[in-house]
């Protein structure tokens, strides 16, 4: 009996310890700051190993939506735009926020809705602002219309409609420039007269851009442009007079997930005051979370720039960007793809 109740222990243990949560986010530096920031200490609290699925958020709805039967993910990470798609497409599970001890911090509007239910949160902002040479342009631009100077004409880069921020970047610069929601043809005509050496599909293509000299100035992610300067590239990052378009990366618990309470204790780590300065500090991620403390130099790096906060963010309705995206799409080939 004894020999029979030693192996039940054992197994047990053995169970705990071989327990693992599968999570599904993005490559590069942001996978390795996932991996940092909030799996590590997850693992570390827990003894729940983290299975990795790497994927952008594209391709981790599309996964989502093959697995619905049977889901092998348990908790996803995946950009504003999909994250909605995702929950209209009925991949998500509801999100206890009360079973979590570190959403009590947690920002009102980055619990994300749908009535009642909460199918995602917040793991921290991004925004599009400009990036610039710092050996080409000696001043920061301090207004969106520097990208129609004529002394940068030929160097200029945008994110293209294949790019989640392409067609939101066109609803942004439509509002700062006056236009109506209803009739975006003004807009179209300004991008149309914009002489750009390249429109881009993804945030790497950018950054290669403003690597090998090809672009001098545009708009890009706050997050790529630091890890430039980070590498010691002469790139820096300016939020003009006008503000910056902004979105966030969301977590999400897959609906019949494998591992449901597990996947509720690694969104909460991900809430945690830690979690979210060790994002800030690795990708300049804007915190969605209260009290989290930054050094000045990490600060001003945040998607809303030096003495801004969440409120200076530009954050549009994603339905309402996802409703109109075939239409802009057919307009900007049209008009502005020449």
């Amino acid at each position: 009996t004894t020999s029979v109740l030693g192996l039940t222990v054992a197994m047990t243990a053995a169970n705990a310890q071989g327990q693992s949560l599968t999570v599904a986010w993005y490559g590069g530096n942001w996978g390795e700051a996932f991996q940092a920031c909030v799996a590590t200490p997850f693992t570390e609290a827990t003894g729940i190993q983290v299975t990795v699925d790497i994927g952008t958020s594209t391709t981790t709805l599309a996964k989502l939506q093959q697995q619905a039967a049977a889901p092998t993910i348990d908790v996803a990470y995946m950009d504003g735009g999909i994250s909605e798609l995702a929950e209209d497409a009925g991949v998500l599970a509801a999100i206890d926020l009360a079973a979590m001890p570190n959403a009590a911090n947690l920002n009102e509007s980055a619990a994300y809705r749908n009535g009642e239910k909460v199918y995602a949160v917040s793991s921290g902002y991004y925004a599009l602002g400009i990036t610039y040479n710092t050996d080409e342009v000696e001043q920061a631009p301090t207004s969106w219309e520097a990208l129609w100077d004529d002394d940068y004409a030929g160097a200029v880069a945008l994110p293209s409609p294949s790019n989640s921020a392409g067609i939101p970047f066109i609803f942004f610069l439509n509002r700062i420039t006056g236009g109506s929601p209803d009739d975006m043809s003004a807009t179209f005509d300004k991008l149309a007269n914009l002489d750009a050496a390249l429109f881009w599909d993804s945030s790497g293509a950018g950054s290669n851009a403003f690597q090998s000299g090809e672009v001098i100035i545009g708009a890009h992610f706050n997050v790529a442009a630091w890890d430039l300067a980070d590498k010691g590239l002469p790139i820096s990052y300016a939020v003009p007079e006008e503000g910056v378009w902004a979105t966030d990366a969301r977590l999400h618990i897959v609906k019949d997930a494998p591992n449901p309470e597990a996947a509720a204790q690694f969104i909460d780590t991900a809430l945690s005051a830690q979690s979210a300065a060790c994002l800030a500090e690795k990708l300049y991620l804007g915190p969605a979370v209260a009290n989290v403390e930054l050094t000045p130099e990490v600060g001003r790096k945040l998607p809303w720039g030096e003495g801004g906060s969440v409120d200076d963010l530009l954050l549009f309705d994603w339905r309402d960007v996802n409703a109109r995206r075939a239409e802009l799409t057919e307009a900007w080939n049209r008009e502005v793809v020449r």
